[in-house]
């Protein structure tokens, strides 16, 4: 690698040609997966840690009864140098190997316990609202609300077509999409056989979504089929997106809004929304294309009419492009702020200070000593009394100790070294 060193012998573009293309029952195994160049590499990784090839692995198995394959991968998530993530990933790839080669792992072989770091992001609708702007082309506007009104996994979305809509979802006020087993999670096998996604999709979405598709068709000039999928790159040949460039779009709209997001987000936000509505949970589970417990009763399998009332509900939750009272109230407060530090720099305010002054109707109070005071406002901004909302106060930094003890908060450090401290 041009004098830069490695830190495996195989890269994961090169584990296919280099290494899998060496046994056809990976290649078997891989032309079943999605992500091809990973699977291989965690089985590689793998095979290369515990010193054995895949057909040795699958020997291991030619007695139904032995557990020496389940006790070799419960060692390599037991004691071997890699981190949580890795051993996951690998875990996944060796019990995949093994079950598309008919000699299943044992459920509990190779389970890793760890502590959830972080708690599970849920955006606000402000969060929501700076990502949709972030974008900066139809289609992505479009995949935004599109995602956040379906609950659809990032694993499907590439393989969405226009067929799967109703047909005529341009005149439905919430238009349903069906999705098929075989282009949700676990593709139609075994357990999940017969599994189908049924969600619709929000006014806003499906305004975004018209607004995509002529952007498609009248400005790039693309022919559009019920086979097309959904979700294609804007430059010709038009081809459709694959799964990594879902990810390739999240980057740029992370750094252009500076809100940290992935696609499974989306998923939780539909759930949060329907669970507030009190919706059936297997309806729930219909709508997020989750397998129904007792599938096969003829009451888990409620009419996309019955799914789309108990969905309608939820619509209040789910919209997020178009500001909302709250959305404007958390506004007033940012730039109710930014003001205060701004007057308290010295610095002067510019046409658009002035301008969210008009607009969110901010009364500032007097400096006394020092400090501004602000009256109570309700949401339109309207004055209810004159007490203090809060509090602003410049001091030099010798007196932050004795200020924080007071219960005063940092806001904003000066270049001169001193601190704006509110309460």
């Amino acid at each position: 690698m041009h004098g830069t060193s490695r830190k495996y012998e195989i890269t994961v573009p090169e584990a296919i040609d280099h290494w899998g293309k060496n046994y056809p029952k990976v290649m078997t195994w891989l032309n079943k997966l999605q992500q091809k160049d990973q699977g291989a590499w965690h089985l590689w990784l793998y095979c290369k840690t515990v010193g054995k090839d895949p057909n040795e692995l699958l020997a291991l198995k030619d007695d139904p009864k032995s557990r020496e394959a389940e006790y070799l991968l419960d060692n390599f998530v037991a004691n071997e140098g890699f981190s949580n993530s890795v051993k996951v990933a690998v875990s996944i790839a060796v019990k995949s190997f093994f079950a598309h080669n008919y000699a299943e792992l044992a459920k509990k072989s190779g389970q890793i316990q760890f502590i959830k770091q972080k708690p599970y992001r849920r955006h606000t609708k402000e969060e929501l609202w700076k990502i949709y702007r972030a974008a900066q082309n139809p289609r992505d506007r479009s995949l935004i609300s599109f995602t956040w009104s379906t609950a659809i996994a990032r694993e499907t979305l590439h393989k969405i077509q226009w067929k799967h809509l109703d047909a005529d979802w341009l005149q439905v006020e919430l238009p349903h999409i069906g999705l098929p087993d075989t282009i949700i999670k676990g593709h139609g096998i075994g357990k999940y056989k017969g599994v189908e996604q049924h969600t619709f999709l929000t006014p806003e979405a499906k305004r975004d979504l018209a607004d995509y598709r002529d952007y498609l068709e009248r400005v790039k000039g693309v022919k559009l089929t019920s086979e097309s999928h959904i979700w294609v790159q804007l430059i010709a040949p038009y081809r459709q997106l694959d799964y990594n460039a879902f990810s390739k779009i999240t980057e740029e709209l992370k750094k252009r809004s500076g809100i940290e997001f992935s696609w499974h987000d989306a998923r939780r936000f539909v759930e949060t929304a329907l669970e507030e509505t009190k919706i059936n949970p297997n309806w729930a589970r219909k709508i997020r294309g989750r397998k129904v417990r007792g599938e096969e009763a003829p009451y888990s399998r409620p009419a996309v009419e019955q799914l789309r009332a108990a969905f309608k509900e939820a619509v209040p939750l789910l919209e997020f492009t178009q500001p909302t009272n709250l959305m404007e109230v958390q506004r007033r407060q940012e730039v109710l702020e930014k003001l205060q530090m701004k007057l308290m720099a010295g610095e002067t305010l510019d046409p658009e200070d002035q301008a969210n002054i008009r607009r969110f109707q901010i009364r500032f109070g007097k400096k006394v000593q020092g400090k501004y005071k602000l009256p109570k406002v309700d949401a339109a901004g309207a004055a209810i009394d004159n007490s203090i909302l809060e509090e602003y106060d410049q001091i030099p930094e010798d007196q932050l100790l004795s200020r924080l003890k007071e219960g005063w908060m940092v806001a904003y450090k000066l270049a001169s070294g001193e601190i704006i401290v509110k309460r």
